[in-house]
C-alpha cells in the first residue's frame, strides 16, 4: 500500500541508477524549473486552480512509478518493449520523466496545455536524454515516447501506450486536500475547490478484484469528494487505454462507501 505524497519519488527510484539521473537533471534545469513554476502562477495564482507545479510533478511522477510496477508484477509489457523502442528500465524512465514534465504547458496558458507542454519539452528532452543514454537514436525515440505521455494526459486524448496510460491515471490520483488548500485559501469556493478539501487520503495498492489489479483507494471526508472521483480521475481513467486494469474504492472517513469501476 503505497500513499499518494511527494515522499513516494525518492523510494520509488532508489536502486534505479538511470531514474536518479533523470531526475536529477530534470531538477537541476532552470529551465525545466521555470516553466514548473509559471505553471503554478498561469494556475494557481491567475485561474485560482489547483496545484500544477513542482509538488504535483513529484507526486505525478512517483504515483505513476508504482502503478508502473503494479502492472509488470501482474505479467504487464510495457508498450515501450513490446515495440522494441528499449528495454523495462527505459519504460520506468518514459514513466517517470512524463509524468514529472506532463504540465509544464500550464507555463503558457492552460488552453491546449497538453500541446504546448510537449512543444516545450521537445525543446529540452533530447538534450537531458542525450546525457543518459549514449545512443542519440534512443535518446530520440524515447523522447517520442515521453512527448506521448504529456500529450495524452489530457482527458480528451486516447493514450495509446500503456506509459502514457498511467501517467494519465497517475496525474488524476493527485486529489488530496492538500492540493486544493491554495486556491481556497483565494476565496475558490466552487464544487471543485470543495469536492478536493473533502478527499482525506489516496492510496494505491495491488489486488483489485476482477482481474483489475490496480487498485486506487480514496479516503473522503463526505460525499462531495465522488465528484473529484467522477469528474477528474474518471475522465482520465476512461480515456487512459488501461481503464479494465484499474478500479477505485472510495471511503467515507475510513468506512467503505463505494467501488468504482469506469
Amino acid at each position: 500500500m503505497v500513499l499518494v505524497s511527494p515522499a513516494i519519488l525518492k523510494k520509488k527510484i532508489e536502486d534505479h541508477p538511470i531514474l536518479e539521473k533523470a531526475l536529477s537533471l530534470l531538477e537541476k534545469s532552470s529551465e525545466v524549473q521555470a516553466y514548473l513554476n509559471m505553471a503554478n502562477v498561469m494556475a494557481v495564482q491567475r485561474l485560482l486552480y489547483n496545484d500544477h507545479g513542482p509538488v504535483h510533478s513529484r507526486i505525478v511522477a512517483g504515483a505513476a512509478l508504482q502503478i508502473l510496477d503494479i502492472m509488470l508484477d501482474n505479467g504487464f509489457i510495457p508498450s515501450v518493449v513490446r515495440d522494441s523502442v528499449g528495454d523495462e528500465e527505459d519504460s520506468r524512465l518514459v514513466v517517470m520523466t512524463g509524468a514529472y514534465l506532463h504540465d509544464i504547458g500550464n507555463a503558457v496558458h492552460r488552453s491546449y496545455h497538453h500541446v504546448t507542454g510537449a512543444a516545450l519539452a521537445a525543446r529540452f528532452l533530447p538534450k537531458i536524454l542525450r546525457e543518459i543514454y549514449q545512443d542519440s537514436q534512443k535518446a530520440y525515440r524515447l523522447t517520442s515516447e515521453i512527448l506521448h505521455c504529456i500529450l495524452s494526459h489530457d482527458e480528451e486524448v486516447m493514450a495509446l501506450s500503456l506509459e502514457a496510460g498511467i501517467v494519465k491515471v497517475a496525474d488524476g490520483v493527485d486529489m488530496a486536500e492538500g492540493r486544493a488548500r491554495m486556491p481556497y485559501k483565494q476565496g475558490k469556493y466552487d464544487i471543485h475547490a470543495l469536492s478536493a478539501l473533502a478527499i482525506r487520503r489516496v492510496e494505491i495498492v495491488e489486488g483489485g478484484s476482477g482481474g483489475r489489479p490496480v487498485r486506487i483507494v480514496v479516503d473522503m471526508d463526505n460525499e462531495a469528494g465522488i465528484f473529484q472521483i467522477e469528474e477528474v480521475l474518471g475522465k482520465k481513467i476512461r480515456s487512459s487505454s488501461i481503464a479494465r486494469y484499474v478500479e477505485v474504492e472510495a471511503l467515507r472517513r475510513g468506512e467503505p462507501f463505494r467501488v468504482i469501476r469506469f
